[in-house]
């Protein structure tokens, strides 16, 4: 394979990890810190979208418009937490998927009434709608601005986690919850916080992927399933486990679908070559998490 394709793909794979940074990041702190299984996680990675392409023409913008559908986002994942999921918390797992799965259901109906069925193509900022020429490579701005905004948001939470009093809390909450109660930590507050900070997340992410992806109904779901493999990799309730395990799964999954098939091609016949890589790379991932956790059973990076 050309070298310059296998590094367009190898960058391909690092934006989609960051991305899948934002969505895990959020998730692993709400299940690590509030045991909490949100399937809903997707819908406000989903939310974030709209929201980014209906306030475009009314902000101006594509810059204010993520800025607010991401406050916006966390806002609405605030109400969420304090009507509909605050009473699950002592509750077992399966109450938990069962409601997060109706909310799922909800958001994708109220996201149909509100903007209708059809896909929304969301145009990238004029200033990074060209290409940047890499050392030969021609690559488009607007991936490298969500693989930059990514490792900035990697940045902050790490500052955000490490340095800062909230941090400790969190860190202390994802390591043994009990004791932060019972040293009269408002637990409700900071159960809110979290579950608001990762639905922003989400909503960053999703605005970042509407000028790459369609903005349409239901497209938090795919995006889930491989968040939840990045948590598994990386270990329940760890940051830097959520960022090694989406740049793993990002860049496995992503050189995976372009190399496999060109692979089967060199043994069998073009169309049995891209049938079977396309099986293959879809496998590639579940794969490294099995080999993982064959190794490390609680993750790469575990807590406690």
């Amino acid at each position: 394979m050309d070298v310059l394709l296998l590094a367009e793909q190898g960058l391909n794979g690092l934006q989609l990890g960051v991305m899948l940074f934002l969505m895990a990041a959020g998730l692993t702190l709400v299940f690590g810190i509030m045991d909490l299984i949100n399937l809903a996680h997707g819908s406000f990675y989903m939310v974030g979208a709209y929201l980014t392409a209906a306030l475009v023409p009314v902000l101006g913008g594509f810059l204010p418009a993520l800025v607010v559908a991401v406050l916006l986002t966390a806002l609405l994942g605030l109400v969420v937490e304090a009507v509909a999921l605050r009473t699950l918390y002592r509750r077992d797992h399966l109450d938990q998927v069962l409601a997060t799965f109706g909310l799922i259901l909800f958001f994708n109906e109220l996201i149909r009434i509100l903007f209708g069925p059809v896909p929304i193509f969301l145009n990238p900022p004029a200033a990074l709608a060209g290409t940047v020429n890499l050392w030969g490579l021609t690559y488009p701005a607007f991936r490298l601005a969500i693989l930059g905004t990514g490792l900035a948001v990697a940045v902050g939470l790490w500052l955000l986690i490490a340095r800062t009093r909230v941090g400790m809390l969190i860190r202390a909450g994802a390591t043994n919850r009990e004791m932060v109660m019972a040293l009269g930590v408002d637990v409700r507050l900071l159960f809110g916080l979290v579950f608001a900070l990762g639905c922003g997340l989400a909503g960053l992410a999703g605005a970042m992927a509407g000028p790459v992806l369609a903005v349409q109904v239901g497209m938090g779901e795919q995006i889930l399933i491989l968040t939840f493999v990045v948590i598994v990799i990386g270990g329940i309730g760890s940051i830097r486990g959520a960022f090694a395990g989406a740049l793993l799964v990002g860049v496995v999954d992503t050189l995976g679908r372009a190399l496999l098939p060109a692979s089967f091609r060199l043994v069998m016949d073009a169309a049995s070559a891209n049938a079977a890589g396309a099986a293959a790379a879809s496998m590639a991932i579940y794969i490294l998490m099995a080999l993982v956790l064959a190794v490390r059973p609680k993750g790469l990076f575990p807590v406690g």
